[in-house]
């Protein structure tokens, strides 16, 4: 329940510090506090008897003076003098709306000493002000005041009767400010003893068990409270919640248990998908996310993970025809839609309607995919220029994304066999970032394209040094002395250092294996080749292969080999080279 804008003699906005918005919404996060829309002299100052706490009569002129002193310093971030200005004229006048604006600034800007004269003030002033209180209780949140707030909170609770289940629901709310955990658990356990026949108590206790650090004490209280309501949802999930800390598989179980208990708990059961789909469970999650359509086909909170869940059961149909249903949807995120429909129809080869899609994500975590996505496509549709233009027009908002931008511009350049070109790119950037482990190792690859060797090596050891742990950085350098017959007994130390950190990499297996070939080694690189290939069916590894195969006079065996990864991979030119040599 939010708070109504009261439009009253200062026009003041909602509370916006830390302390209270109205019950059962005890707590907001602290914003900077806007100014008044109308000023407005408070109706007492006005008063031609109006007197101050001396006795003496304010001139309305002084008052209105003030309130815009305070309002042009709240404007210009002046919070100090904004916050005297105002303590000043709610202490000089005791308006109950000065107060309360007085109060509010002073939370702010963490003045909590003179927010909490000012609250005890107002609530000297109109001890009947259920406002009053709540900014009172929300200062002595902040501060720690427990023995203080104990009576307060309990009197609040006790005159209100009618709301008790909303406003125990409340004090998680209201205590969330409050540092000390334990003691907020202490206080809501004394304020939650006369309700314990109460769910909402047992749920209340559970919550602040769980953030002070006691999750025996929060399952224990989480279920009592179901106990009392079988049929509350809102306990069902804070269980499942709870025991997800421990085991996803465990939470899992108990939603199903309320779930076969109560059908119609839709809130659970879409919890429940969600939980299934982290278990890997997709099929039971598609038929607890068809039930809900069935009961609610136009919620989005269940057409969009129904959608996404399809998309990694590689049903393009259903997740079409969900996301497309979400576009008509009141989804506040609808770019995400079109970005996921635009890999749809790239994946059915449908590029116009695949590019259509893409250009639609606006500014947002999919705005950067989508550009590079349309940048890939109209490159394999043979619009490299208009691909590199469009890279090049997206304005970037970090360095990471202009290391994406550039990947992927040089990676276009190089498929397209400008190799000079796509280093020149990577190289600018890495000019500007020159400790940044992707560029380091993708400029080493192109540098060893256009004979840049001195680099090759200088950016290898660079990155070795930066990651110590990296299998790739080891293998890469390991493998080009290898390929060129150079430094191989280094080169083969490289590499076994990179299998060491990463064993069953095919690609460090197959580098083993060449540079064993290199070194006469022709057993050693055979097993080390047959092992790559059958952890992975690489053209350039089934290129090494067949030459051992051919040198170790298995030629049928070599011709096999090849053949079958040109069959696979057409384009290959490595292969194509390693075949060339020997089949002529």
């Amino acid at each position: 329940m939010s708070r109504t804008l009261r439009r009253s003699l200062f026009a003041l906005v909602p509370a916006a510090l830390l302390l209270a918005s109205a019950w059962p919404a005890l707590a907001a996060e602290p914003k900077t506090p806007r100014p008044v829309s109308a000023l407005k002299v408070p109706a007492r100052a006005t008063d031609p008897a109006a007197k101050d706490a001396t006795g003496e009569t304010l001139p309305s002129g002084q008052v209105v003076f003030q309130v815009l002193l305070a309002e042009i310093a709240l404007q210009r971030g002046d919070l100090e003098l904004s916050s005297k200005a105002w303590a000043d004229l709610a202490v000089r006048t005791r308006d109950p709306r000065a107060l309360e604006r007085a109060v509010e600034i002073a939370g702010y800007t963490h003045h909590l000493d003179d927010a909490l004269t000012l609250a005890r003030t107002w609530v000297e002033v109109e001890p009947s002000s259920l406002r009053a209180q709540q900014m009172l209780a929300g200062v002595l949140v902040v501060g720690n005041r427990f023995d203080e707030l104990t009576p307060l909170l309990a009197r609040m609770l006790a005159e209100d009767p009618a709301a008790i289940t909303g406003n125990l629901l409340a004090l998680n709310r209201l205590l969330a400010r409050s540092p000390d955990r334990v003691g907020a658990l202490r206080l809501v356990e004394r304020l939650t003893a006369p309700y314990d026949a109460l769910a909402e108590a047992h749920y209340v206790r559970a919550m602040a068990a769980s953030t002070a650090s006691a999750p025996e004490l929060a399952l224990t209280e989480a279920r009592r409270a179901l106990a009392i309501r079988p049929d509350w949802d809102l306990a069902a999930l804070l269980e499942a919640q709870l025991l997800s800390r421990e085991s996803n598989t465990a939470a899992v179980a108990s939603l199903e248990r309320f779930v076969a208990r109560n059908p119609d708990a839709n809130d659970a059961r879409l919890y429940l998908a969600r939980a299934q789909i982290g278990e890997g469970r997709y099929a039971d999650a598609r038929q607890n996310f068809d039930r809900l359509l069935k009961v609610a086909p136009d919620n989005p909170e269940t057409v969009f993970p129904a959608a996404i869940l399809a998309l990694q059961q590689d049903d393009a149909n259903r997740a079409d025809t969900l996301l497309r249903h979400l576009l008509t949807l009141d989804f506040p995120d609808k770019s995400v839609v079109r970005y996921y429909l635009g890999q749809i129809a790239e994946q059915r080869q449908q590029d116009a309607e695949a590019l259509a899609f893409y250009q639609s994500v606006g500014v947002g975590e999919q705005y950067l995919p989508a550009r590079l996505r349309m940048a890939r496509l109209l490159a394999t549709g043979g619009k490299l220029d208009e691909a590199l233009r469009r890279l090049r027009e997206i304005k970037t908002r970090n360095a990471a994304e202009q290391v994406q931008i550039a990947e992927v511009e040089a990676q276009l350049l190089r498929d397209a066999n400008r190799a000079q070109e796509a280093f020149d790119v990577l190289s600018r950037v890495l000019a500007r970032q020159p400790e940044n482990p992707e560029l380091l190792y993708e400029t080493s690859l192109l540098a060893e394209k256009v004979g840049r060797l001195e680099l090759v090596e200088k950016y290898l050891r660079k990155l070795i040094e930066l990651k110590p742990d990296s299998a790739q950085a080891y293998n890469a350098l390991g493998y080009s002395f290898a390929d060129r017959g150079i430094r191989l007994g280094e080169a083969r130390q490289l590499i076994e250092r990179a299998l060491v950190l990463a064993p069953d990499d095919p690609f460090i297996l197959d580098s083993l294996g060449w540079v064993l070939y290199q070194q006469g080694d022709l057993a050693g690189a055979l097993s080390s080749l047959e092992r790559a290939y059958g952890l992975r069916r690489d053209p350039e590894i089934a290129a090494h292969l067949g030459e051992v195969l051919w040198k170790l006079d298995r030629r049928e065996d070599a011709r096999r080999i090849w053949q079958d990864a040109q069959h696979s991979n057409p384009g290959n030119d490595a292969l194509a080279a390693a075949v060339k040599r020997f089949l002529p």
